[in-house]
């Protein structure tokens, strides 16, 4: 007998409605289940509103911190409420947009909760549908602190951090990833007191080092007090808010904040997931998958893609991954995500982006290298915007030229980074950016005299 359809997708974030709409393009019949909202953490709770915050933040802050240079010397009046209803407005229309794309392309949705109950089977609710393949794709979720459970009024996630129903006057934050600083950025720019804490050195601990310098010393100047190299031994509910017990480098402190938002890292979303005969090979809360051949678990109809099936935990990682999934199961094609060539992007003010080896794991791989560097503070488009902080620092490869890993810290990095990431893929060398031709003024040409910089020929450094 027939399926009912080509391909069953579990998950409608930014792996599964990607996954849905391109096997539907390949003429697939498709059905995509979706626990919550159609776009996923992602779009409902984390990239796009998460943006749509700290826009809001780079304006108050530009305001506050420069408007006197720009001339304004009015004050401002700021909403948090109103904030935060606008970014909840951004994650709504893109919502509606991707229930318009499910219906130009002809992918059917169903909304529950879906659990496989066999190789080809599927079950949401009380109904079972069946299916030639299944594309796990249902995310992953913020792992709590250790022994203190999330209550999403004291102890949150980033979830609850977008969608406060007042500004808390403190906050604490356990862990300096993207995620930590993001809102750490947020809510000091708007005048919440903001306590980071990390485990490792440096904030932003897969990132250059040197970037992760800068990062910290510039958020420190803008007033959040950040503790690296400090391990979180306690964590407490109080009356009034929150308490932690901190051990840092100076000594044990005590913090006391209004809540405490917990991003220490995140756990694959299998709960549940498979009934007891099916035996899809789960690794410490991740299903694992042969990456380079399709994307397949242990069991040959299912298939798993984007943060369920581990790091790097990326929205648009797991957009490859669920296309050229579906395309394998399609008959298609055969391509494969490059791991080495992924873009990481930090959307504090300034940004962080990076694409490949930082110098130190370029140097310990054993490359000669040759570093190119270009501040912002000899852009004249920079100074023009008055976002002259941060750098562009590119590693080349010593003899051949070719580039290792671009690392920017700055106003326009997280769109820069493209560039360096298009380079990368076609193998460009240092002369070969160097001599593409930049517009002038943009923050882009930071690019090209970053690479002149290693080569001595920079005219502007």
């Amino acid at each position: 007998m027939a399926n009912d359809y080509d391909i069953v997708v579990i998950g409608g974030g930014p792996a599964g409605y990607a996954g849905a709409i391109r096997a539907a393009q390949l003429g697939k019949s498709v059905l995509c289940v979706e626990k919550d909202k159609l776009g996923g953490v992602c779009l409902n709770w984390g990239c796009i509103p998460t943006k749509a915050l700290l826009s809001n933040a780079h304006l108050v802050e530009m305001v506050k911190r420069h408007g006197a240079q720009f001339g304004f010397h009015g004050q401002g009046e700021w909403n948090f409420g109103e904030m935060i209803g606008r970014s909840r407005g951004v994650a709504g229309q893109l919502n509606k947009g991707i229930e318009g794309l499910f219906r130009k392309y002809k992918v059917k949705s169903k909304f529950g909760a879906a659990q496989v109950v066999g190789p080809n089977k599927v079950k949401v609710g009380d109904e079972v549908v069946t299916a030639g393949a299944i594309v796990i794709a249902t995310g992953a979720r913020p792992r709590p602190f250790p022994g203190v459970e999330f209550d999403g009024e004291r102890i949150i996630t980033s979830k609850e951090a977008m969608s406060l129903e007042k500004q808390p006057k403190s906050m604490l934050i356990i862990g300096a990833g993207a995620i930590g600083l993001e809102f750490g950025y947020f809510y000091n720019a708007i005048g919440t007191k903001v306590i980071v804490v990390e485990m490792q050195e440096h904030v932003l601990p897969i990132e250059d080092e040197e970037v992760s310098i800068a990062l910290k010393k510039s958020l420190t100047a803008k007033g959040l007090e950040i503790h690296t190299g400090s391990k979180t031994s306690k964590l407490e509910k109080t009356r009034t808010g929150v308490k932690a017990e901190i051990e840092t480098p100076q000594g044990k402190k005590t913090i006391e904040a209004d809540v405490a938002l917990v991003a220490i890292g995140v756990t694959g979303n299998v709960e549940g997931l498979f009934a007891p005969g099916v035996k899809v090979e789960i690794d410490r809360g991740h299903i694992k998958v042969d990456r380079e051949n399709g994307f397949v678990t242990n069991v040959p109809s299912i298939f798993a893609v984007g943060d369920v099936i581990g790091p790097p935990w990326l929205a648009h990682v797991a957009h490859h991954e669920a296309v050229y999934c579906v395309e394998r199961i399609a008959g298609h094609s055969k391509h494969n995500v490059d791991y080495n060539i992924i873009p990481g992007c930090t959307y504090t003010e300034p940004g962080v982006a990076s694409v490949g080896l930082t110098e130190k794991a370029a140097r310990a791989a054993g490359h000669e290298i040759r570093v190119g560097k270009f501040p912002f503070a000899f852009s004249g488009r920079a100074l023009a915007a008055g976002e002259s902080d941060g750098f562009v620092k590119l590693i080349f490869g010593k003899k051949y030229g070719e580039l290792l890993g671009a690392h920017i810290i700055g106003a326009a990095a997280t769109e820069m980074i493209s560039e360096l990431v298009m380079a990368m893929r076609l193998e460009a060398t240092e002369e070969e950016i160097m001599h593409a031709m930049h517009p002038h003024p943009t923050f882009s040409e930071s690019v090209m005299e970053a690479a002149g910089q290693g080569l001595g020929e920079s005219v502007h450094i």
